[in-house]
């Protein structure tokens, strides 16, 4: 696909197709919100799987149901359930309309595919992989922790995707925030005073840093320079690696995993020399995401600027 369309072009011909790939596999990422949000039946990509929107519509259904638990507490609901069950689809399908909210589900979704797709494939353990069991046997003691929090953590969110589950706590600060606001305009004139009472508690108990998320951007900027050992995917498995690639590379993490996908072969490719990787150490990366697939011809010449330049032009949507 990649190797055919590019292999007889010389380097600035590289470069430019390239760019072309890249907005119209950006162009795919902007549908993807409208197509998730109109039921996501779109069998033709792995983006849209059956599965991807079952579990997507499990964990929005999952944030509903703990925010209204948590306004049912606060104005003293006698039957939780059914004071639950007679406010759910409102709050329900306002998450479902929040575009970040979503797309953030969608991630998730997509990051469990990949992680059960590798186990299969390469035998790698989704929750302890090689550079976390390093991390783990650290003598700095702090490193030695946050490494134990974060497999605590890799632990849970496991069995959280198998529950089609995302928990409050595990929303990144503006996403939390986002949720709150979408509780507060559900409620009813009735309701306002239990909802900003939860809202308080809730906000009370939030620590973002704490969060899974939270986590691995910690391990990964607390490991400086020696954060590249993050970018090898059999080493760092699958929730380290996209997270160093998207710090790596200056890109939000949902837009990595995004680039995982087979529509996104272009951005991956990109992604990994922008974040720094030798030439021939991205055509083993990106091996792993697409063995079929051969970069093109001229790709080594592609310089890290060069390749940043091109995501940076691309978030832009201007010409590098």
């Amino acid at each position: 696909m990649m190797e055919g369309a590019m292999s007889e072009f010389s380097t600035p011909t590289v470069e430019s197709i390239l760019q072309d790939e890249l907005l119209q596999a950006d162009d795919m990422i902007d549908s993807a919100g409208p197509i998730l949000r109109h039921l996501l039946a779109n069998n033709d990509h792995s983006m849209f799987s059956d599965e991807i929107v079952a579990r997507v519509r499990g964990m929005i259904a999952h944030l509903a149901r703990q925010l209204l638990h948590a306004q049912g507490e606060a104005d003293g609901a006698d039957d939780p359930q059914a004071y639950v069950a007679a406010r759910f689809d409102v709050l329900n399908e306002t998450l479902l309309a929040n575009a970040p909210c979503l797309n953030h589900a969608h991630g998730l979704a997509l990051e469990w595919q990949l992680a059960e797709r590798f186990e299969v494939r390469n035998g790698m353990d989704p929750v302890l992989s090689p550079l976390l069991q390093a991390l783990l046997a650290a003598r700095e003691a702090a490193v030695a922790e946050t490494a134990m929090a974060l497999l605590a953590a890799q632990s849970r969110f496991t069995q959280q995707q198998r529950r089609m589950e995302l928990p409050l706590g595990e929303l990144p600060g503006d996403l939390f925030h986002a949720a709150l606001l979408a509780m507060r305009a559900c409620a009813e004139d009735a309701d306002d005073e239990a909802a900003a009472r939860a809202e308080a508690t809730l906000r009370a108990t939030f620590d973002e840093s704490r969060s899974r998320l939270g986590l691995l951007s910690r391990v990964i900027t607390a490991m400086g320079g020696g954060a590249v050992a993050a970018l090898s995917i059999a080493h760092a498995g699958v929730a380290l690696f996209v997270t160093a690639l998207g710090l790596g590379s200056g890109q939000d993490r949902n837009l990595v995993i995004l680039s995982t996908n087979e529509t996104q072969m272009a951005r991956l490719a990109i992604s990994l020399r922008a974040a720094g990787l030798k030439p021939a150490v991205v055509e083993q990366q990106f091996a792993y995401f697409h063995p079929d697939i051969a970069l093109p011809d001229g790709f080594d010449t592609l310089r890290v600027d060069r390749a940043a330049a091109l995501l940076d032009s691309a978030a832009s949507g201007q010409i590098a």
